[in-house]
């Protein structure tokens, strides 16, 4: 696809957008009976601003889900702490509820408009940002073209795209550069990210490092971690975190082949979708295994075999229940969720192999000796079980984890560093 094929091909998905509106209305409505959009604030997601624009400069900030607003939190209470304005967008309803509890006064959440090119327009023209920042790999063709259009500079920041993801991207030609040429900057989280998105036709990008290095450990209520610790005090437990469909089958065999080895065990589950809860307490429930909910306010007793986490914006406290956590989304074929949460946490980290989402990260603390790869559910259960027997096998890989990221700190000052002749009155290039 040549480069004259491409804007021919993002003219056509914009036509496209006008005239599917209807239909994508209906995809929303849809997903509201799914629990996946909220519906009182639909009119966001069609461009319809749900609070008042001040007057002056503001920034957008749009972070795709919960992760990439976590992983922003810091650097917009920077911004908003220097007197910026920001607008956080994103598209999920736990990250909209994630950004409710975290992001600072000066700070406004919305959710991002559907990328069809009438309700981009209606977005923009409500809000009208000075400077839009992108975080991890958000691309959309639509509402890149309309900020190009009308002279907002765009920048990527904590950027990634796995070999896999940039394979992809090649196979489309003069698409990718057409899209990723339309950034003044990119900002990587490494340098293998870097040179991987300079190939595919950004034309400015730094390596300033992962912005998750810089956030602090999770926070946790204390007294519900008192009362949680007191109800499992003298039980072994290990913790499966931000599992996928699969994973909670997966983390159940470990527990069936443990705990008659490991008396009293105790497993924890905290699925990556909540929302999930019903269909994953059922199916624990026919594998025999007694499960109490959080999201029902039951607590762990000396039966339950399962605690299920099922709740929003708890990991602080899933993460102190147990000394051990397989990380999901990596047994499964979806690319591995942040490792980085635990290691801070003194949690001794368990993964798949399916990690090319944060494929840098997973090597530095494997070759580290900071983290464990396991292959499948024997494999898991033989290093749960070895881990918990053994302390100072465990505190050795804690320790070499907090090296591995206190050497990866300081990309939030990179950050900010190199956003600022943008966030300067008057100064930046489209």
């Amino acid at each position: 696809m040549s480069e004259v094929l491409a804007d021919l091909a993002l003219a056509t998905y914009r036509a496209a957008g006008r005239f599917a509106s209807p239909l994508v209305g209906l995809a929303l409505r849809l997903r509201e009976r799914a629990g996946k959009e909220d519906p009182a604030r639909r009119p966001e997601r069609r461009g319809l601003a749900g609070r008042a624009r001040a007057a002056g400069r503001l920034v957008w900030v749009h972070a795709a889900s919960v992760g990439e607003t976590l992983a922003v939190v810091d650097l917009v209470e920077r911004l908003v702490a220097h007197g910026t304005p920001v607008l956080v967008t994103s598209g999920t309803v736990t990250s909209a509820t994630i950004a409710a509890e975290r992001l600072p006064a000066g700070a406004l959440h919305q959710y991002v408009p559907v990328d069809v090119a009438p309700w981009v327009a209606r977005f923009l023209d409500h809000w009208r940002p000075d400077l839009a920042v992108f975080v991890e790999s958000e691309i959309w063709p639509a509402t890149i073209h309309a900020l190009d259009d009308r002279g907002i500079p765009r920048v990527l920041v904590n950027a990634r795209v796995s070999e896999r993801s940039a394979r992809r991207w090649h196979r489309l030609d003069g698409l990718p550069r057409t899209l990723f040429g339309r950034f003044a900057l990119v900002l990587a989280q490494s340098e293998a990210d870097a040179e991987r998105l300079s190939g595919l036709g950004a034309p400015r990008v730094l390596a300033t490092g992962n912005l998750k290095f810089d956030r602090p450990p999770l926070p946790v209520d204390e007294a519900e971690r008192a009362r949680l610790a007191a109800a499992l005090a003298g039980r072994p437990a290990w913790v499966a975190a931000s599992t996928h469909d699969g994973e909670e089958a997966i983390a159940a065999a470990v527990h069936v082949r443990l705990k008659t080895r490991l008396a009293g065990l105790l497993t924890v589950i905290a699925p990556r979708h909540p929302r999930r809860g019903d269909d994953i307490a059922a199916a624990l429930a026919a594998a025999g295994l007694s499960v109490a909910r959080r999201s029902r306010g039951e607590m762990p007793v000396a039966g339950t075999d399962v605690y299920l986490a099922d709740t929003i914006g708890e990991m602080g406290l899933v993460y102190r229940l147990a000394p051990i956590a397989f990380v999901g989304g990596s047994l499964v074929p979806h690319g591995g969720q942040n490792p980085i949460e635990p290691a801070r946490l003194g949690v001794a980290v368990l993964h798949g192999a399916a990690v090319g989402n944060f494929a840098d990260l997973y090597r530095a603390l494997d070759e580290g000796g900071a983290a464990r790869r396991v292959a499948d559910a024997g494999d898991l259960a033989e290093a749960v079980a070895a881990l918990l027997a053994d302390e100072a096998a465990r505190t050795a890989m804690i320790d070499r984890a907090h090296a591995v990221v206190e050497r990866s700190t300081g990309a939030l000052d990179r950050t900010l560093a190199a956003l600022a002749p943008w966030l300067a009155a008057g100064e930046g290039a489209s």
